[in-house]
């Protein structure tokens, strides 16, 4: 090894007397969000600031630790090792030297996202005793993958997301899952009934199809999980909410799938008509995930806590 260096964590890396704690912790943020400008939001400084610290720190250990991305950074393989070392240590160190507990401010508010008709039928009912006991919350909609991004960038705390985040930097548990069914109001089922399984595929070509998407992405999935076949139509309405999906086919304007806890009354009140039933119908697994990095706040607890335990009767 050459003279002037060390074997460590990182492989053979330049003599330096210490790793600034300071400049680690800001690497760590880095890590974990995703980009500097990430982590300059969940650490309180700007984005310039942190791209002075971080240019120190690949000078102090003489390797590089992030490549710099049309959007964001990617650790590199020293990063993914620097970060598995010290994230334990600076998240204990963090838990003792962190939030004053005899403060008497109010908790900050919870900041939840997820999917729209998740959030409003299921979490937010969850989360009533907690904002009767003096929960503040604030709650955005949206898609998985640009949530997750705004998670990383320390926009929320938690995120209810439609698939599992890649990688290990988003800790993330199973939540709950969806059964997906095909489902019509009764005019148009009673013009399907007695056609067998095999044949539902052609005969609804001819009945309008109501989306989430113009790439019908709930539906396509029950095709091929369901009939092993391409959905092959395009839809007469499209509506950007499952709420106004289910709304719009309940008053007769054609077909859909929909998850089954979002139209179970319909089906129960025979509002709706599930078209077919089949033995292993699709299931998506959502999941909800954490902001990495210590929990500051309390309440970031609870709220994961409830919807967790509120979860199994979903």
């Amino acid at each position: 090894m050459p003279p002037g260096t060390r074997e460590g964590i990182l492989g053979p890396v330049e003599q330096a007397p210490h790793l600034d704690l300071n400049l680690l912790r800001t690497f760590l943020a880095v890590y974990r969000s995703g980009s500097f400008t990430g982590a300059a939001h969940l650490l309180g400084l700007s984005q310039p600031t942190v791209t002075t610290q971080m240019r120190t720190l690949e000078r102090q250990t003489g390797r590089e630790l992030f490549e710099r991305l049309p959007r964001g950074v990617a650790p590199t393989a020293v990063a993914d090792a620097l970060a598995a070392s010290v994230a334990g240590p600076l998240d204990e160190l963090a838990a003792v030297a962190g939030p004053d507990l005899t403060a008497t401010r109010r908790a900050d508010p919870v900041h939840l996202a997820g999917p729209a008709e998740l959030l409003c039928t299921r979490a937010l009912p969850a989360l009533a005793p907690l904002v009767a006991e003096g929960l503040r919350l604030r709650v955005a909609t949206g898609l998985t993958d640009a949530l997750l991004d705004e998670l990383r960038a320390g926009r929320h705390d938690l995120v209810i997301a439609t698939a599992r985040p890649r990688g290990r930097a988003l800790p993330s548990v199973p939540l709950t899952d969806e059964e997906f069914v095909l489902v019509a109001a009764p005019l148009w089922a009673e013009r399907l009934r007695g056609r067998p399984a095999a044949e539902l595929p052609v005969a609804l070509h001819s009945v309008p199809l109501v989306s989430y998407a113009e790439d019908l992405p709930i539906a396509r999935r029950y095709w091929r999980h369901v009939f092993g076949r391409r959905l092959s139509v395009v839809a007469a309405v499209t509506v950007p909410d499952l709420r106004g999906v289910l709304a719009v086919v309940t008053a007769g304007a054609g077909f859909t799938v929909l998850p089954r806890y979002l139209c179970q009354d319909e089906l129960a009140s025979g509002t709706l008509v599930a078209l077919h039933e089949p033995d292993d119908a699709p299931i998506n697994t959502g999941f909800l995930v954490q902001r990495p990095g210590t929990v500051d706040n309390p309440d970031v607890t609870r709220v994961r806590d409830a919807l967790l335990a509120d979860a199994r009767t979903w």
